[in-house]
């Protein structure tokens, strides 16, 4: 549901809705033990830290050097396939494309997860419920003047929420689009929350533990995703901002195509499994990560070639046609592959 916010007159109204988007939201941690107790042990290794890379002559192989971090002891690990899954700022990536830089989008989010187990009769809990009557069911965008937020519940009495802010970018100190923040920027925040949003939805942001800042980047589609035996998947293969709620989708879809295209034409025909992936899956994630640039700023109210900046407090219907999350494309298609 796409609701607009007027904080001057303290009035919200529903601008779409949509009872079809069938949407199902899970916390990271749940998330990532679903592959981890499918996978047979001693699979993964944990506390090991990716150094560098080597592709052996007759690129047949890769050699990976990673460093141990509770002994600070280097090892070598050789295979046939090196699967890059190491995120926008990937550092493999740049070793094929060094002059690829992140477009920062203008904006930031702040986010956070509010713990309310044990809580919830509270008076915070019982007003988010009453201002947000279809929270547990309902995914809520709330669009304001040059900003906008997302709100929605995930299991385990907890609730998520993310707050676009536009500002110039931030110099990041470490290679993380993660920023650090201090108690004043959260304090700052805190009392800004109460200027744009519902008091209800305020008081969720105030009572969350631990906020944390993202810097929202992406890039123009990348033309090529693989280069002899190393693939590029997730947000390193193609970093996107997040209106289209397509990162995780993405990445999740990558591990499925490329599982498909491995398994169809097996590792001895590697390279053609490579070539499938990568004109399977790489024309439809480019056209999403350019549709998420457009939503996300048409919603933060920043200038298009084509369209006036968007502010839903003196919106027609025809303004916010490009809003809704069906608009996305392939929203509802799956790869023939997959089928």
């Amino acid at each position: 549901m796409n609701q607009a916010r007027d904080s001057d007159k303290k009035v919200s109204w529903t601008l779409t809705r949509d009872d079809n988007f069938n949407f199902r939201a899970a916390h990271w941690a749940d998330l990532h033990g679903l592959p981890y107790n499918a996978l047979p042990p001693n699979i993964l290794l944990w506390g090991h830290l990716f150094l560098s890379f080597c592709i052996s002559e007759d690129k047949t192989s890769v050699k990976i050097k990673a460093k141990v971090l509770q002994t600070d002891e280097e090892i070598e690990i050789v295979g046939n396939l090196l699967v890059a899954a190491d995120g926008s700022l990937s550092s493999i990536r740049q070793s094929f494309l060094p002059g690829l830089k992140l477009r920062y989008s203008g904006y930031c989010a702040w986010r956070g997860v509010f713990d309310f187990s044990g809580n919830e009769n509270s008076e915070t809990v019982v007003g988010i419920r009453s201002s947000y009557p279809e929270l547990g069911k309902c995914l809520y965008f709330n669009l304001g003047s040059e900003t906008h937020s997302v709100f929605y519940e995930l299991p385990n009495k907890r609730l998520n929420w993310i707050w676009y802010v536009n500002q110039p970018e931030p110099e990041l100190k470490r290679n993380s689009v993660t920023m650090k923040v201090s108690s004043e920027m959260i304090q700052k925040m805190h009392r800004e929350a109460e200027k744009v949003w519902v008091p209800e939805f305020a008081r969720v942001i105030q009572e969350t533990k631990d906020p944390f800042l993202n810097l929202i980047y992406d890039t123009d589609p990348l033309e090529q995703i693989f280069w002899d035996n190393v693939v590029l998947v997730g947000d390193a293969a193609h970093p996107t901002t997040p209106h289209g709620f397509r990162s995780t989708n993405m990445s999740v879809l990558d591990a499925a195509v490329l599982g498909k295209c491995l398994a169809k034409n097996g590792a001895e025909n590697l390279q053609a499994a490579l070539r499938e992936h990568q004109t399977t899956w790489l024309p439809i994630v480019s056209k999403q990560v350019l549709h998420a640039r457009r939503m996300g700023r048409i919603k933060q109210g920043l200038v298009l070639p084509d369209r006036e900046a968007f502010d839903p407090k003196n919106s027609r219907s025809e303004d916010y046609q490009e809003v809704p999350q069906k608009n996305m494309p392939f929203f509802d298609d799956v790869p023939l592959l997959l089928i």
